[in-house]
């Protein structure tokens, strides 16, 4: 077993304090990830307050670098940089799998945290840690010239928009609303931005009408303005929702075009209520996405080299974890937090503040 370092949650709600644990000895296409950078995300607020199977490790968006690999590896060497995202296995048979659409696997993908690893039933522990282990085929080169801190939170939020975004048309001719402007909706505005989409952000905050300009937003749209929004019926091809609150739908079905699509990336509190007519009348689609599998996933870091893409980032040290959590739990960043997990934390610190 390999001897880790990293920051759990052992109880229900509890703050993330150091812990020392073990990842299981490489197998035969397994490599080891040294983690230098790794997202938070608003779904690791989620599993520490409402998991079960403690102590929890969060974080899912890695970057790092290879410091061993096994006997059966091929793609990858020691000192590689990689990133690694939200799932590290499948069951590689089902028609998901087979199509490299793993996050739709049958069996259910294996995730990178707070999941029973069915090859050897292991929980699964996230990169808040010095170390992860996965199978080579879940990692992926770090393209050359992108910010790695900027590329982690790519490895959830920006494969989780860039799926819909790409499936759904997104690019010339075509326009594309975003609704929310967080960690997942400041990214899509990038994405769409490049896809050559005319792209317009949905968002309560008046004041963020700048920022959504400089992100990509050909124009921006009060959400709370009922005048406005009424004058959006029957305009986009595609909306895609990014909030993980409770709103209503009805005004975005009802901006939608004829066949019109109305994509759901963000997960409220609470189920959502549609009118049937909504969906009948104009012939338009309610859909979600979530996250990508590997074929997705390298076409997504491509694309991202290509036109330079990364999240906008706040970097803290490890000891600062649960202050992010606390901030990110209030919305309080812009737009996303990065754990630079090679900074000293010091034992202690902030990141022993009561969450």
């Amino acid at each position: 077993m390999r001897n880790v370092t990293g920051w759990a949650a052992h109880r229900q709600g509890g703050p993330l304090e150091r812990w020392d644990f073990t990842r299981r000895d490489l197998r035969g296409d397994d490599v080891a990830v040294r983690v230098e950078y790794c997202g938070v995300c608003a779904s690791d607020n989620s599993a520490i307050d409402h998991g079960g199977a403690f102590p929890v490790v969060p974080g899912h968006e890695m970057v790092g670098e290879i410091t061993a690999v096994g006997e059966a590896v091929t793609r990858f060497a020691v000192g590689d940089k990689v990133a690694v995202g939200n799932i590290i296995d499948s069951c590689g048979e089902c028609p998901p799998c087979r199509a490299g659409r793993e996050n739709w696997c049958l069996r259910f993908p294996t995730l990178t945290y707070g999941n029973t690893d069915p090859k050897d039933g292991m929980t699964t522990r996230g990169g808040y840690s010095s170390e992860y282990v996965l199978p080579e085929k879940f990692t992926y080169h770090l393209p050359e010239g992108l910010d790695p801190a900027g590329v982690a939170p790519l490895m959830c939020a920006g494969i989780t928009t860039y799926v819909p975004l790409k499936r759904w048309g997104a690019g010339p001719g075509r326009t594309v609303g975003v609704v929310g402007m967080g960690g997942l909706g400041h990214i899509a505005l990038k994405i769409a931005h490049h896809l050559g989409a005319e792209v317009v952000q949905f968002t309560r905050t008046a004041d963020k009408a700048d920022e959504a300009r400089a992100l990509g937003a050909d124009e921006v749209v009060l959400s709370t303005d009922e005048k406005r929004m009424a004058e959006q019926r029957g305009r986009f091809d595609l909306i895609l929702d990014t909030v993980g609150a409770v709103h209503s739908l009805e005004p975005y079905m009802s901006a939608l075009a004829m066949d019109g699509t109305l994509c759901v990336v963000g997960v409220p509190p609470e189920d959502f209520t549609v009118s049937p007519f909504s969906l009948i009348q104009g012939a338009k689609t309610l859909a979600g996405a979530g996250s990508g599998g590997t074929v997705e996933t390298r076409e997504m870091l491509d694309f991202c080299a290509e036109h330079g893409i990364v999240a906008d980032v706040e970097i803290m040290r490890p000891d600062e974890v649960n202050v992010a959590l606390d901030r990110l739990a209030r919305n309080d960043v812009r737009y996303r937090f990065v754990l630079d997990m090679t900074a000293g934390d010091g034992g202690g610190g902030r990141g022993e503040a009561a969450r």
